[in-house]
């Protein structure tokens, strides 16, 4: 038996001890509880397929299906495995597809007809704050290129095109990457060449040459330190503290045609990030799941540093960050705020994704299913915030709290 096989059965057996482990636990007290009623609140669709990239933060829907919270509300997850988000885009649209994990500005693009076909979408619910970050080869590194200056200044005296790469076009890694080129006097429309890779590729692709830099979801940044092919030059928490980042987000079609099994699923989920945030034990027995050939294939160390807020650069640096990848932060995490919405808006106007400002408010109240989650989040019990907004300050010092997001798109000096 070879190194990887023997590692593959020790993450099987990792799976099944630890659905077992929490199965009594999560139905314990069902019949008197009764989270779901066999009456009006039964799930309308029982199976319910989620599509998911292999990426850390599709833990909480993974987790959800392995260790049951799914039958606790009455539905049963299929976890479906995705090669790139332009396939979930399809799918979910042409409704291969239930639900997703899924970027969040992807849901906001389709809503609107851009970076694919338009089609009313919903935000069902948050998956994670954090965890993502924007890696530069281990090539310019070496020329300086260790952080956000000095790639500026490598590219001011080399004049060669650069290539970035991010995983959609409307996504949120394209949004983090064009941020912070953009904080730190780079133009990401005109000074570079940008491309789109899906997530599992970028590390293969940077260790042939094919971009210089590129903004992922973990584990794929920490893989390309342990490679020794690329550096992290920051991490998306530094450009937004508790930023919003992946979302279960479905067809508006699907919410108004199965509104119980959405609300169901979103409750399952909401339960499954609870508990990998509970403890460390738990997260390391999601990594050792997770890290699966079925799911995000690849060494658990790869996924557990991480996630457990270790964080090094791959330049001697080490440090533990306190605003790692959180699936849950009492409901925090979870809540869909029209204003995380609205930012992505904001983005795709900054860069001419959007040739005019939409109404920013009437797309997040359409597509964020606010109503809904309160009722999952009841179900699950669940605390929630106090307003529907919440107010952040990003890198460069600029406020975002909702109130004014035409203005705000229109006040940046790099711009499309």
């Amino acid at each position: 038996m070879t190194t990887e096989d023997s590692n593959t059965n020790t993450r099987r057996r990792t799976i099944l001890k630890v659905g077992a482990s929490l199965t009594a636990s999560a139905f314990a007290g069902l019949a008197t509880r009764g989270v779901w009623a066999a009456g009006s609140d039964k799930p309308e669709k029982e199976e319910v397929r989620i599509g998911f990239i292999p990426l850390t933060d599709c833990a909480s829907v993974i987790m959800a299906s392995v260790l049951g919270f799914d039958k606790k509300y009455g539905v049963k997850i299929i976890p479906t495995k995705e090669s790139s988000w332009a396939s979930v885009r399809d799918k979910l649209v042409n409704g291969e597809l239930d639900a997703a994990h899924v970027l969040y500005g992807l849901i906001y693009g389709v809503q609107l007809g851009i970076g694919g076909p338009k089609k009313d979408m919903a935000v069902l619910m948050a998956l994670n704050n954090n965890g993502q970050a924007i890696t530069l080869s281990k090539k310019i590194a070496d020329k300086g290129a260790v952080d956000g200056a000095g790639l500026a200044k490598l590219m001011q005296t080399d004049k060669r095109e650069y290539t970035f790469a991010q995983t959609f076009p409307t996504g949120t890694h394209a949004m983090w990457l064009y941020y912070w080129l953009a904080a730190n006097g780079i133009n990401p429309m005109r000074e570079a060449k940008v491309i789109t890779v899906p997530p599992p590729q970028m590390v293969a692709n940077m260790r042939v040459g094919n971009m210089d830099g590129f903004c992922v979801g973990e584990p794929w940044g920490h893989r390309a330190i342990v490679d020794g092919i690329g550096i992290t030059a920051t991490t998306t928490q530094d450009i937004w503290k508790d930023h919003p980042e992946k979302v279960l987000g479905t067809t508006a079609e699907f919410v108004q045609k199965y509104p119980n099994t959405a609300r169901a699923v979103t409750a399952a989920i909401l339960e499954a990030s609870r508990w990998i945030d509970a403890s460390l034990s738990n997260k390391n027995k999601m990594a050792a799941t997770i890290a699966d050939k079925s799911y995000v294939n690849t060494s658990v160390d790869v996924i557990n540093q991480r996630i457990l807020g270790r964080y090094q650069n791959g330049l001697g640096k080490t440090w533990d960050d306190p605003n790692f990848m959180k699936f849950f932060n009492d409901g925090a995490v979870n809540f869909p705020y029209l204003s995380d919405g609205m930012w992505f808006l904001t983005q795709h106007k900054r860069w001419g994704l959007l040739k005019s400002d939409p109404d920013y408010l009437a797309v997040a109240k359409a597509v964020n299913q606010i109503d809904l989650y309160k009722e999952a989040a009841s179900m699950a019990k669940v605390n929630l915030p106090k307003d529907v907004m919440r107010s952040s300050k990003l890198m460069d010092g600029t406020v975002w709290d909702g109130k004014n997001p035409a203005a705000y798109a229109a006040s940046f000096k790099i711009k499309a």
